[in-house]
């Protein structure tokens, strides 16, 4: 049975949810699910923005067909070819074979790329401020590369001033019966998988979503309405602002993550003796063991924090595993601009820490302040370097 939702007269959301997916782009964990918006515009012409997964294609074909209520399907517009918003575009044309495909030169390479779509009668190759009038609305294309494909594109409707954003402005999280981000706390129930979906999914191209973030300053925009997660009708501010941040690779918060891997717990001993003097200080702190937490939310704190404390013991002469991938998954998202401690164990040749810092000084402005080398355990003299530690990287929030 169908499921949509208005969101506005002539504007209907005809995605669907999926909450049986374990890891999207069979990466990042899924707790609370993830959304396929597609959105369909009933106008003169109809205009299909967005197709979903396949997983979830049976009850977004029932929400389109609804919908449309014997109406043709005039156009579809493919802003990003990812095949969780383009796998049903076969489904789409078998249905609507008159369908004309709207998208980037780019976006239709990779569409031959990805599918054998012999069905394809009509096509129209858009570029930058490119328009389509459908009746009462006019669309306007703009080129979005690298967010977070070659051929990302989004589109502005210029008659209800809604951008239509593709990958950009998305979060991770089911959308539970809400479409809009005001009918629920976003900022406290759902900012960090925003974080997370922007900094795992997208983070590493900061410069492009800049970009575009000054094409939308140039917009009078009064909604968003993503590929993933909530439409924004209010407060855009609550989800510009952060993505801003983000993307110039500004931390949100003065505190320090600590991210640590312990084989027998004596390199966790250490790590949380930092964080209780950093917590006497009235330093805030946020600790993870690599080995447990998934990656994607380490990588999503450590855009969020100020500074980064990685403890690694020393695991057959290289830093163990998980902090290692950890530590590679940082360098492949471009982290930067953050103050940086280490703290490496090893029972007769620890080696992490020369390496931990070794991988991170490819990132750009990284400030190195401090470490500790143990050998096995916390002793007196290790203790008290870790107080000194603690005592270096209050004193670089001083002047904050």
């Amino acid at each position: 049975m169908h499921c949509i939702k208005h969101i506005t007269d002539d504007l209907l959301w005809v995605g669907a949810n999926d909450r049986r997916l374990a890891l999207f782009e069979g990466v990042y964990s899924l707790p609370e699910g993830v959304s396929y918006n597609s959105f369909l515009l009933l106008d003169k012409e109809t205009v299909l923005f967005d197709t979903v997964d396949k997983a979830v294609q049976e009850r977004f074909m029932e929400n389109l067909e609804h919908a449309l209520a014997g109406r043709p399907l005039d156009y579809l517009v493919l802003q990003h070819l990812e095949p969780d918003h383009s796998a049903s575009i076969a489904a789409v044309l078998a249905r609507y074979p008159g369908v004309t495909l709207i998208l980037s030169k780019k976006a239709a390479d990779f569409l031959a790329q990805f599918y054998n779509l012999s069905s394809i009668t009509q096509i129209m190759i858009v570029k930058e401020s490119d328009t389509l009038c459908t009746g009462k609305h006019t669309l306007r294309f703009i080129m979005a590369p690298m967010v977070h494909w070659p051929e990302v594109m989004v589109t502005y409707d210029t008659e209800s001033r809604t951008l239509f954003s593709a990958d950009a402005f998305g979060s991770f999280g089911a959308l539970n019966g809400a479409i809009f981000a005001d009918e629920v706390n976003f900022n406290r129930d759902y900012l960090d998988e925003a974080r997370r979906y922007y900094t795992n999914i997208v983070g590493k191209y900061g410069a492009q979503v800049q970009s575009l973030l000054q094409k939308a300053s140039e917009l009078e925009i009064d909604m968003i309405c993503p590929i993933h997660g909530f439409v924004w009708r209010k407060d855009l501010h609550e989800i510009l602002d952060p993505h801003m941040l983000w993307s110039s690779y500004k931390p949100e918060e003065q505190g320090v993550m600590i991210a640590f891997a312990s084989m027998y717990g004596n390199t966790e001993n250490a790590a949380e003796i930092l964080a209780c003097r950093l917590r006497d200080k009235g330093i805030k702190t946020a600790m993870f063991d690599v080995s447990l937490k998934p990656a994607s939310d380490i990588v999503s704190a450590a855009f969020k924090w100020s500074h980064l404390v990685l403890a690694s013991p020393t695991h057959s002469g290289d830093i163990f595993s998980t902090m290692d991938a950890l530590i590679h998954d940082l360098v492949a998202h471009n982290i930067q601009n953050r103050t940086i401690a280490i703290i490496e164990n090893g029972s007769w040749a620890p080696t992490s820490g020369k390496l931990m810092r070794e991988k991170l000084e490819q990132c750009k402005e990284m400030r190195f302040v401090g470490s500790v080398s143990l050998k096995s355990s916390v002793k007196p003299d290790k203790l008290a370097e870790l107080n000194a530690l603690a005592d270096t990287l209050a004193d670089t929030f001083k002047n904050m």
